[in-house]
């Protein structure tokens, strides 16, 4: 017999076992509902539930041999198949022959935890909202964020065990405040479980991945652009949030532009804490950072150009001033 999705339900090459291994389990299956999908057919003396990189696969085991057998034989000679949830749960006979409830990697309590986020997409929830909430707990050493087959994960290292548990405990099936979420999302829920991992690898400070422990990291660019949620004007418009790190581009470039040139343009509106030159798609940009990331740059193919200012307000000001207009007298490199 095969299911409506061509995969079949059954294997009849295994030898029989008293334990039943079933795939395509509904996310967080409980034990529970596990035991009322069996129950019919014999004494349940073991379960383990939320097994796989993805949850959805759980094993049962029967007090007598038959009884898994008569599962097996009903499944396989029904029309019906197996299902939890309205999900069709595919069933074959375990390698093992007794459960062993071993805890997993995600019940051994450790200072990382891994966090799923329901409901959202990549991208509308910013590390800086993960940060917001995780670190109302203890200090957050480093954070990465990805994406899988579970949906938008991501890993949050704290200083020690303690601190995730605690963390863990408190908002583990609870939801990100909606006034820290763009409106287009209704809610996001947080399934947490504790990871393997002891020390995140966090090589680039960026949208998808900080280390609050090392402000001399590289900046990749995208930790400015991704970061910042999109505003929208009355118009209903999006906005181009206002921030100290201005990205330039320089046109019409007939004369060389020096550090000491930008710094004359640029110090006019605040104090300017660094400046880089950078050559891109033939031209000159300027790409203006935060003053709490003075990372020094490593050396790459481009020369970039930072240039830092003390503040939002002065960056906007010298923005709103040089857009569009000449370094040089005669209409030369243009800003």
């Amino acid at each position: 017999m095969s299911s409506s999705s061509g995969q079949p339900q059954f294997r009849y090459t295994q030898t029989p076992s008293k334990v039943l291994h079933l795939r395509n389990m509904p996310w967080e299956c409980t034990d529970e509902e596990l035991i009322e999908l069996c129950k019919p057919f014999g004494k349940i003396i073991n379960t383990k539930c939320n097994v796989g990189a993805n949850r959805n696969q759980a094993f049962v085991e029967f007090a007598d041999l038959n009884q898994a057998i008569s599962m097996v034989s009903y499944y396989a000679s029904s029309s019906e198949p197996a299902k939890v949830r309205g999900k069709t749960v595919y069933i074959q006979y375990s390698n093992r022959q007794e459960i062993v409830n071993n805890k997993s990697s995600g019940d051994v309590s450790g200072n990382v935890l891994l966090v799923t986020l329901e409901g959202v997409e990549p991208g509308d929830v910013s590390i800086d909202v993960i940060h917001l909430v995780f670190s109302a707990f203890g200090f957050v050493h480093k954070i990465a964020t990805f994406e899988k087959a579970a949906g938008f994960q991501a890993l949050i290292q704290f200083s020690d065990a303690a601190t995730a548990l605690a963390a863990r405990d408190a908002l583990d099936g609870r939801s990100i405040p909606r006034y820290l979420l763009p409106e287009h999302v209704t809610s996001c829920h947080l399934r947490i479980s504790f990871s393997a991992h002891t020390d995140l690898n966090i090589k680039f400070q960026s949208h998808r991945s900080r280390d609050y422990t090392n402000p001399y990291l590289p900046v990749n660019p995208s930790a400015i652009e991704g970061t910042l949620q999109p505003v929208v004007g009355p118009d209903g418009k999006k906005k181009e949030p206002e921030s100290n790190v201005l990205l330039a581009s320089i046109e019409n470039m007939q004369y060389a532009v020096t550090v000491d040139a930008l710094h004359t343009v640029f110090s006019t509106f605040g104090t300017v804490q660094k400046i880089a030159i950078f050559e891109k798609n033939g031209g000159m940009q300027a790409l203006i950072q935060y003053p709490e990331q003075k990372q020094k740059s490593a050396q790459r193919k481009l020369l970039l150009l930072f240039i830092v200012f003390s503040d939002v307000t002065t960056a906007a000001v010298a923005k709103a001033a040089l857009e569009g207009h000449c370094i040089y007298d005669g209409g030369y490199c243009t800003q």
